[in-house]
């Protein structure tokens, strides 16, 4: 079996979908992997480190033709797979439908680990919505102090006493949890936030303080995500936030659904009341929208000496990490669709029911 792994080409996209330690075990199995020229640059593994470790380092052409799964981080633009090929990648099908039913018409298999049941045990070694979100809650955190004109510690020194920096995190899934660990770890007073009534305990568990709204929704829903609010119930919730978001001296921000528009938890009417100095991390923010009403993906803003900083793709901005973590759920995938070292497509399987979008020129799901 010979595996193809991309460069990847969008813009800010630093991770690799194979780091070469990974490229080292499966070589030791006998799978022949291409690597394409230069996809490890930007994660700091030069194509010699590939090559040490077993890999052959091949043109984009040479591997579209030769492999017989296909391996990317992000969905890669203007790839047509052959017929029985195997493409395996977060591929936000949801977002790309046009893409996903370009790529079924070729009859290649079409495998999107954004689309993985996280709920399953068995299935956690391949998650790599859960791996990439853990980058993002830790990043987040650095971002916001490296914005913040203060410090998080409470200090005390001869010049006086320094109190600490409240951080609020809102949204408690796998990237806020890291981040209101890591922002206590750094010394800030945190307090976390989530409609699923589970989240309590978690937030608690990483030693944050949990938020309780008065009359705050009750949204506990499948798969591990929140159910989507109702009209009144996301009104109420933002208002009973603002309070809480004009207190924070940092605001982080975490709470999205693959495919789906985030909801809008920072409205410019808590901004507003946010004081001069403020910093609000958008990890939402993306071109489906984000958590807060006035960023922008991949910017950042200043109003009303608040900083807003779209940053929906903090997983990038820390290659080497994500690009690992990431290479481990890829070999795990693998495993499970290649046992033997050759594909084996069987949708009477719950996780690749889940994950094989396009299959034998069928699209399975509809997005």
């Amino acid at each position: 079996m010979k595996i193809g792994v991309l460069k990847e080409q969008a813009p800010g996209e630093r991770r690799v979908a194979l780091v070469p330690g990974v490229v080292a075990t499966l070589s030791a199995t006998g799978v022949e992997v291409l690597v394409e020229t230069g996809a490890g640059a930007r994660a700091n593994f030069p194509d010699s480190t590939y090559d040490a470790q077993g890999a052959a380092v091949a043109s984009r052409t040479e591997i579209c033709r030769e492999a017989d799964v296909i391996v990317c981080v992000g969905p890669p633009d203007g790839l047509e797979p052959r017929r029985g090929q195997l493409l395996v990648g977060l591929l936000r099908p949801q977002e790309r439908p046009e893409q996903l039913r370009a790529w079924a018409r070729t009859g290649a298999t079409v495998v999107s680990l954004d689309l993985l049941p996280r709920t399953l045990s068995r299935a956690q070694a391949m998650d790599a919505l859960t791996s990439q979100a853990t980058v993002v809650g830790y990043k987040a955190v650095l971002v916001a102090a490296n914005a913040y004109g203060g410090y998080f510690p409470m200090l005390v020194t001869a010049a006086g006493t320094v109190r600490p920096a409240s951080v609020l995190v809102l949204g408690a899934g796998v990237a806020g949890l890291q981040g209101m660990g890591t922002a206590r770890r750094l010394g800030a007073v945190v307090t976390g936030y989530d409609v699923r009534p589970e989240a309590r305990e978690e937030v608690r568990s990483v030693g944050a303080r949990f938020l309780d709204l008065p009359g705050g929704p009750d949204a506990g829903g499948t798969g591990g995500y929140a159910r989507e609010l109702t009209d009144e119930e996301r009104e109420a919730q933002q208002q009973a936030l603002r309070t809480a978001i004009g207190d924070a001296d940092v605001v982080i921000t975490t709470a999205g659904v693959p495919g789906r528009r985030p909801p809008v938890l920072v409205t410019e009417e808590a901004i507003k009341e946010m004081r001069a100095g403020s910093v609000v991390v958008d990890t939402a923010a993306g071109p489906l929208g984000g958590n807060v009403a006035l960023s922008k993906p991949d910017t950042t803003v200043v109003v009303d000496g608040v900083t807003i900083i779209g940053a929906g793709n903090l997983a990038a901005t820390m290659p080497a990490a994500a690009s690992t973590a990431y290479a481990r759920n890829i070999l795990a995938i693998l495993a499970h669709l290649c046992p033997g070292g050759e594909p084996r497509i069987d949708l009477t399987d719950e996780i690749q029911d889940a994950i094989v979008v396009a299959h034998e020129g069928e699209l399975r799901h509809e997005c």
